[in-house]
């Protein structure tokens, strides 16, 4: 079967990895051209990887050549490329967030809907983690009871160098657990708090660590604990309680090292060191799905839902109080 002609808009830092990614260790797609709001920049992407430039993202999205398109774009430009492509009728996968509102969110889903035809995945690569495939195999096999109580953490390393904000906690990283918490137990949440314990001297002006708590619908309590500034390296862990047993996501997979009187066993630094089969089992199965006419992963519903859940846990941040969840009834067509 001929590759996927797939083309790109937003050649910043994940974009050019996923590039990199598709051409040189996937089969069955190739990235063959790029577009980026900053027209200059996408086109010295291009001339680096060997592939065409487009002035605009617009003309990528409705070129004749591109069958599907990959969105990595800034967070606000995510929906209006989105939309183009389901107007275009092609497959896209969107980096998260879907976008950063729950009303552009609410917009996609309706368009997506109104075309009659599965379109949108979004890009929470948690899911195809093998730990996390790990928990949701042992959860879903009924072995260890119901889970009860969770408790994650999602730690990075981080010089302050990106410009990290209070409210990105909840909107950029804890996001994450979101979407994969949600995905692992199989059911929505019921109200989320978020409370700041002392904040760290590496912090800046941001309140960091944050806690989340999430309660879903049939009680499960969550408790996800950001920490931005950790400045010992990128650590993500989850550990879930059930009435039979105890359950915990994998550590990669680092060698131990004796040296210097001790045993170091190394963590990873930061995301794309933590996360890489995520991303290209995540990619292999998009391209797979794509030249077959389906959506596998997360759907535009699944991006929805999640920015209703950061709002509203962004709102209880901001106010200090427990805030209800209310995520509307799910259309019959992402019932299928």
């Amino acid at each position: 079967m001929a590759e996927l002609k797939i083309g790109l808009v937003g050649t910043g830092t994940i974009g050019r990895t996923h590039i990199e990614r598709i051409n040189t260790r996937l089969q069955g797609g190739r990235v063959i051209a790029c577009a980026d709001v900053n027209k200059d920049f996408g086109k010295s992407v291009a001339d680096k990887f060997g592939i065409r430039a487009f002035d605009t993202p617009e003309e990528l999205i409705h070129d004749s050549e591109i069958e599907a398109v990959i969105v990595t774009a800034a967070d606000a430009w995510h929906a209006p490329f989105v939309l183009e492509a389901i107007k275009a009728g092609k497959p896209v996968f969107c980096e998260k967030p879907l976008s950063p509102t729950p009303e552009l969110c609410k917009e996609i889903v309706e368009a997506e809907v109104a075309g009659g035809k599965h379109l949108v995945q979004v890009g929470f690569m948690r899911r195809y983690d093998p730990g996390y495939g790990q928990l949701k195999s042992l959860i879903e096999s009924g072995k260890y009871g119901a889970p009860l109580v969770l408790h994650c953490c999602h730690h990075n390393y981080d010089d302050g160098g990106i410009g990290w904000k209070t409210p990105m906690s909840v909107e950029n990283s804890m996001i994450h657990e979101i979407d994969c918490l949600r995905w692992l137990l199989g059911e929505d949440y019921a109200k989320v708090d978020v409370v700041f314990p002392r904040s760290s001297r590496n912090a800046g002006d941001c309140k960091d660590p944050q806690i989340m708590h999430l309660t879903t619908k049939s009680g499960t309590y969550i408790e996800v604990e950001s920490f931005v500034f950790s400045h010992y390296g990128y650590d993500v862990r989850c550990e879930i309680v059930c009435e039979e047993g105890v359950l915990n996501l994998p550590e990669p997979p680092y060698a131990m090292v004796r040296t210097n009187d001790a045993r170091v066993t190394p963590i990873c630094h930061d995301w794309s060191e933590r996360f890489p089969e995520a991303y290209n089992i995540e990619f292999q199965n998009w391209i797979n799905a794509s030249k077959e006419g389906r959506v596998d992963g997360p759907t535009a519903w699944d991006g929805y839902v999640a920015q209703i859940a950061a709002g509203c846990a962004s709102k209880a941040r901001d106010t200090g109080v427990s805030v209800d969840i209310d995520i509307p009834e799910m259309p019959e067509f992402y019932q299928k």
